[in-house]
């Protein structure tokens, strides 16, 4: 069907769902609109799915959900004896829906649901999963997405995010299943009734948050700290249980943002509620001003990812994603060594866009740092290798530049409860030693050198982006550069072909990592540039690495570079 037959059949069809038919009615006779909304269905990824909340095969909606979770239960029930599935969702617009719809759709297949009774982080999806034994998770989710946009994570066994082979799988079984007739679906207060849906327990969530305390490292002198928090959810599902583990660590001084407080999935004062956005933190921002907290805590609607600002002589500051996690990385080695706690044979994971100073402090406390590619999933899969060979404990931290941490391997998934804990914990730990948050920085950067990080994204929408994207990533690798901001290059890394080129002999050598669309730049000066389309969303990624003397040098030489970039890639 062309797009336009496949509007008529929506038109006749998408009837469960009034929103859907008053939006199909107002796009009468609009080919554009139109063919945005059904040019193509909406990509089932490794993440799920993720995309604009409304009527059409590429869109979000009741009919994508459930054609998705009915390739689930399809790929579940053949591949376990007596599946179950957890679900969880956050504040977004319709997530509750879309739970349910999943849940119902599962209970359909004679698949066992286990449901929280209110929006719940991401993490908390992963310790369901874990915690049940079920077979599979969703988590509905845009993470940190504008307020239009909705999402559908799943999720293995471990309690991570699907394996390549396994979302491969589902895909297969999602391709099958007509929009409309594919799906079997039931009512869902029955299925409840029937023990087909079962609420989780709050001794669930409990067992969750001594989990999470467990992370804890001198949580004995936090509450003689006299730390000050200001916390803002960013209007999602942190509120509860970030407040509740400040609270039981000792933090008593929390302020919360009043705008920011109760789930909205309109985001109404942060139309991006990214915590790496300052604009995000604005609200939180002005509220420091008047309460002079030592932390500004910042967490996603999710509640998997943590940004943070922090008093300094001109006003309050943001910490980068990778400051934050090669501090608390510091923090974990530094401390967990002197109290005889740390492992034999200790383990970190971080993906490969995120900092090198990690490599410096991993060598100094003799942790084996290990690199993987872009996505939470595959730290999770470390720590999955290392569980399988009853090594688990050997895993101490992990951590990606976009705000994910995780210490422990309790969930397999970046947790914003524990790593708002730890953040906390790390300050009051360094305020009783009279040292401030960017006291601890500058000494870090001392000791193993300035890095600065910093990320670009280009946005490519529609059918026309997407050829974009594919065609820069083509143009890079057929007329790869010889220099980039002055800078020569000085190898090529193809993570698709699998291939490391030296750039001045040609040599090539294998990486071991699993084929992705990445490529990476070494250049010069210990700098490097790394460009990725977005798994998740319609944007091709870029990162950038310099290494100077002063933060100020390396900044200007990051500026330079990511302009000559820009220029190369024809933004």
């Amino acid at each position: 069907m062309n797009e336009k037959e496949l509007y008529s059949l929506w038109c006749e069809k998408a009837v469960d769902d009034p929103d859907l038919q008053t939006e199909l009615k107002a796009i009468a006779g609009d080919d554009a609109a139109i063919e945005d909304r059904f040019y193509r269905d909406l990509e089932f990824g490794t993440g799920g799915l993720r995309g604009v909340i409304g009527a059409g095969s590429y869109r979000m909606n009741i009919y994508t959900v459930r054609r998705a979770t009915q390739g689930l239960a399809d790929y579940v029930n053949a591949a376990f004896t007596d599946p179950a599935v957890a679900i969880s969702y956050d504040s977004r617009i319709k997530s509750d829906v879309f739970a349910k719809e999943a849940a119902s759709v599962l209970a359909a297949n004679g698949i066992k649901v286990y449901i929280y009774t209110e929006l719940m982080p991401t993490p908390m999806l992963s310790w369901a999963v874990r915690a049940h034994k079920c077979s599979a998770g969703i988590m509905i989710t845009a993470s940190h997405n504008p307020a239009k946009y909705n999402g559908y994570k799943v999720y293995g066994p471990d309690g991570c995010q699907l394996t390549l082979v396994a979302a491969e799988a589902v895909l297969k079984n999602i391709e099958k299943v007509d929009m409309f007739a594919g799906a079997k679906t039931t009512d869902y207060e029955k299925a409840v009734k029937d023990g087909d849906i079962n609420y989780i327990k709050q001794e669930v969530i409990d067992e969750y948050m001594d989990k999470v305390y467990e992370q804890g490292i001198h949580v004995d002198l936090v509450k003689s700290s006299g730390l000050k928090v200001v916390y803002t959810p960013l209007n999602g599902t942190g509120n509860k249980p970030v407040r509740a583990i400040l609270d039981k660590i000792g933090v008593k001084d929390v302020t919360v943002v009043p705008e920011q407080e109760y789930p909205n999935g309109n985001f109404d004062t942060c139309p991006f509620p990214n915590p790496e956005i300052k604009e995000a933190l604005a609200y939180g921002l002005k509220l420091c001003e008047k309460v002079k907290p030592d932390l500004l805590l910042a967490t996603d609607p999710d509640c998997d990812r943590v940004g943070i600002a922090v008093p300094s002589d001109n006003g309050y500051v943001l910490f980068s994603g990778n400051e934050v996690g090669a501090m608390l990385l510091q923090y974990i080695c530094e401390e967990r060594t002197k109290l005889g706690t740390m492992p034999e044979n200790p383990v970190a994971v971080k993906t490969i866009v995120t900092t090198d100073i990690a490599q410096k402090i991993c060598d100094e406390y003799g942790v084996k740092l290990i690199n993987v590619l872009t996505g939470f999933k595959f730290i999770g899969e470390q720590i999955g290798f290392l569980e399988d060979k009853g090594e688990e404990n050997r895993y101490i931290f992990g951590f990606e530049e976009s705000y994910g941490y995780l210490a422990g391997s309790y969930v397999r998934d970046k947790d914003a409860v524990v790593a708002s804990m730890l953040i906390c914990e790390m300050a009051a730990f360094y305020r009783t030693k009279g040292i401030t948050l960017i006291q601890a920085r500058e000494n870090m950067y001392k000791k193993y050198g300035v890095y600065v990080h910093s990320q670009s994204s280009f946005t490519c929408e529609g059918s026309s982006g997407m050829e974009r994207m594919k065609e820069i990533m083509k143009d890079l690798r057929e007329n790869t550069p010889k220099e980039i901001g002055g800078l020569a290059v000085t190898r090529f890394d193809d993570y698709m072909a699998s291939t490391s080129v030296d750039t001045a002999t040609g040599a090539k050598t294998m990486l071991t990592l699993p084929k992705s669309d990445v490529l990476t730049f070494v250049l010069t000066d210990g700098a490097s540039v790394i460009i990725r389309p977005s798994g998740t969303e319609p944007k091709i990624k870029v990162y950038y690495t310099t290494k100077r003397e002063t933060a100020e040098e390396a900044s200007a030489l990051r500026d330079t570079i990511a302009a000559d970039f820009a220029k190369k890639l024809g933004f």
